[in-house]
């Protein structure tokens, strides 16, 4: 009994971390994807780690590698937050996107905190089937 109260114990004390920064980093996420959407690819790119700015150089290359490679980003019809999670010391925030097609999404954002903030350093979209509307 005594190791079941425990094991839980750690359980939530090693989730804090996450748990804390889910809202500023929900917040990146959503910021990017609103400045897609308006087409402001400057505004978008402020959103992404130093890492991605050097891949890209600039915010119209970074654009247009979203448009071309992550359409359903680009343009969603739906977005959701899933969860928030530690992985080998990185935070990989869950996205279900439904595109407009009505298909659905799951993409892992990997997040790193920079002095400009939460940014974003990668994006996997994940193999899953559609799970529907």
């Amino acid at each position: 009994m005594r190791n079941g109260i425990y094991a839980a114990f750690f359980a939530t004390v090693l989730a804090l971390p996450a748990a804390a920064q889910e809202a500023p980093i929900q917040d990146t996420i959503r910021s990017q994807i609103d400045a897609f959407q308006a087409d402001d690819f400057g505004r978008a790119f402020t959103f992404a780690s130093p890492t991605i700015k050097g891949m890209f150089g600039t915010p119209e290359n970074f654009g247009a590698m979203v448009k071309q490679g992550y359409p359903m980003v680009y343009r969603p019809a739906e977005v959701q937050m899933m969860d928030l999670r530690e992985v080998a010391g990185n935070l990989w925030q869950r996205v279900r996107i439904t595109d407009q097609a009505g298909a659905g999404w799951f993409l892992d954002y990997m997040m790193v905190e920079t002095a400009e903030g939460w940014q974003i350093n990668a994006v996997q979209i994940l193999p899953a089937p559609d799970v529907g509307a």
